[in-house]
């Protein structure tokens, strides 16, 4: 029996949920260049990468293929792009900048998802009710306002995750003293392989689901 077609909502939603994504992990990248550069290293602006533009952020695989694949799949969606290279052994206080830079990719993340919730709730005091609210304006706005907040709160968690290459080893590693180089040189090496176990032994789902389950909940009253 062949599966039904996909409803014209249900393709809202995942055109949506690409969308949002795509500009989520632009903003997240040129945090990362744009705090770099203010520490001193020009690379990600010599590389055009300090832009809102996905295309120049974007990984066929990472940004595209597999965000859709999980959305006609019925999963929430995720993805990632091209990390914006950077150089700081130029830079004063290396240590600082590696701080700065690190974290500065998931703080643009909620700080877009800050202003995605004041906008939700503004739409949605706004809205029409009754039946004739899901064919207005306010119904795609609202889900664009409302996968804003997931998507980037999802991605800014992710990221700070303290296993490389994500954000949070790159954090926790501007802390580790001298002494403990050894350890994080091994855990750099490794940290793939102990990303993919996260991911696979159900650690991720287990970081990530508490706050959009509350976030599901504030936004919409009930559980995700």
């Amino acid at each position: 029996m062949p599966d039904a077609p996909i409803s014209p909502d249900k393709l809202l939603e995942i055109v949506i949920q690409v969308a949002v994504l795509l500009f989520a992990v632009s903003v997240h990248e040129s945090a990362h260049g744009w705090v770099a550069l203010r520490c001193g290293d020009t690379t990600a602006r010599d590389l055009g990468r300090i832009t809102l533009n996905p295309v120049k952020h974007l990984d066929p695989f990472g940004s595209l293929l597999v965000p859709a694949l999980l959305a006609f799949s019925g999963a929430p969606i995720f993805g990632w792009a091209k990390p914006v290279p950077v150089s700081l052994r130029g830079v004063r206080n290396p240590r600082r900048a590696n701080l700065l830079v690190s974290a500065a990719g998931p703080v643009s993340n909620f700080v877009v998802a800050i202003v995605g919730i004041g906008v939700f709730f503004i739409l949605r005091a706004l809205a029409p009710t009754g039946p004739e609210f899901r064919p207005s304006l306010f119904y795609p706005l609202l889900l664009v306002s409302y996968y804003t907040v997931l998507v980037n709160v999802a991605l800014g968690l992710f990221n700070l995750i303290p296993i490389p290459p994500l954000d949070g080893f790159g954090v926790v590693e501007s802390f580790a003293p001298a002494r403990w180089i050894r350890g994080v040189m091994w855990v750099r090496r490794y940290g793939f392989i102990l990303l993919v176990v996260a991911i696979f032994t159900g650690g991720l789902s287990a970081v990530l689901r508490p706050p959009l389950t509350f976030l599901n909940h504030l936004l919409l009253g009930g559980p995700s």
